[in-house]
């Protein structure tokens, strides 16, 4: 390691991944997809590249590209906070929230994916951590699953021994309680039962799904039961929910006063925080701070290659959300990527940065932004 390193070069890239499910699409209470798309950031200094990504549009990449590749080019490879600072900055008028964030997120973590390979270390071990692992829980469960391939895929994450799964639920409650019989019957009772309606319903049925999914099936996580931009929404199904379901909301926030808004006054049991949308690592601190002065669990939301080193430093840590998509989606894209052993994702002490290597001849069936320069 050089001293006063600097980022020489950056490049950016996007791929997209269409979905394995029924049809080739995916649904859940509110959205329909067909396909899932990573812009990846690579970083060099010193000699040694890093990388880092988000999951978003293929306009994030012309972002990062006209707006942040001028304010990396030059800057301290180790010091991470110094250039989000100066990004953040620079993205003012261009906004912040939403695909601002995103794009900085991208790249911060792939400075710190950089950063930790010059000093020879995870990245876990370049941070403040509280922990060496990271529990997880299995989610997918989409709405248009069959009965079959739903109690198929929930219930092959609880024989891995992950204790906690995730379904979607609310695009047609009459729908629900068939697929949660399945779910239920399929993982047994022992298994931790989570519901995430996307922000599908209205307050007031919102209550109403709370107390059955309690009640009949044992569910005690109910995530985005109303949209998160309703806040009071969320205060009255939290407050009006049984004991033993927690409502919990925040993969949606961009800069700090999204988590702000969500705890003061609390709305959510749980918070969540996504680290390729929330300003990645460095942004991830400041919610970890705020979740710690309000005495509130911090859960993470997807990309577990990256979350998996991230949430290490999080000291209010409940767990990962160990999605089904962007869990086949880096697996097709890199090598180095985690397999939960005994319901934890735990990040390799002897593989630098996040331990990940690009698999460059397989990603470029998916290319949709950049140049392949390996």
């Amino acid at each position: 390691m050089k001293p006063h390193t600097t980022v020489d070069a950056v490049r950016v890239h996007a791929f997209k991944v269409p979905t394995d499910g029924p049809g080739g699409r995916e649904q859940d209470g509110t959205l329909e997809w067909d396909a899932t798309t990573m812009v990846l950031v690579e970083v060099d200094g010193g000699g040694t590249t890093g990388i880092g990504y988000t999951y978003g549009d293929v306009t994030v990449a012309s972002f990062i590209e006209s707006t942040l590749v001028p304010v990396l080019t030059g800057c301290d490879a180790l010091a991470p906070p110094a250039a989000w600072h100066s990004m953040f900055t620079a993205i003012r008028n261009a906004g912040r929230p939403g695909v601002g964030a995103m794009a900085v997120s991208a790249a911060d973590t792939a400075l710190w994916d950089l950063k930790a390979r010059l000093l020879g270390l995870p990245v876990f071990q370049t941070l403040p951590a509280f922990h060496d692992r990271v529990p997880v829980y299995g989610s997918g469960g989409f709405t248009n699953y069959p009965l079959d391939r739903l109690a198929e895929q929930l219930s092959g994450w609880a024989g891995q021994g992950i204790g906690r799964v995730k379904l979607k639920t609310s695009r047609d409650p009459g729908q629900d309680p068939a697929r949660l019989d399945a779910v239920r019957k399929a993982v047994g009772d022992d298994c931790e039962l989570f519901t995430d309606a996307n922000g599908a319903l209205s307050a007031k049925d919102a209550v109403y799904w709370a107390h059955r999914f309690a009640e009949q099936w044992g569910v005690t996580w109910f995530e985005e039961p109303v949209s998160s931009d309703d806040l009071e929404g969320l205060r009255s199904v939290r407050e009006k929910a049984p004991g033993g379901i927690e409502v919990a909301a925040g993969e949606y926030g961009f800069v700090l006063r999204d988590f702000a808004g969500l705890v003061t006054p609390r709305a959510v049991d749980c918070l969540q925080a996504d680290v390729t949308r929330c300003g990645g690592i460095t942004g991830l601190l400041h919610v970890s701070g705020l979740a710690a002065a309000h005495h509130i669990d911090l859960s993470a939301h997807c990309a577990p290659a990256l979350s998996a080193h991230a949430f290490c430093a999080v000291d209010r840590l409940r767990h990962l959300e160990y999605f089904h998509d962007h869990v086949r989606f880096e697996r097709l894209l890199f090598e180095g990527t985690l397999d939960p052993e005994g319901g934890a994702l735990r990040p390799d002490p002897g593989r630098p940065g996040f331990g990940l290597d690009v698999r460059w001849a397989d990603a470029e069936r998916y290319r949709t932004y950049g140049t392949n320069t390996h």
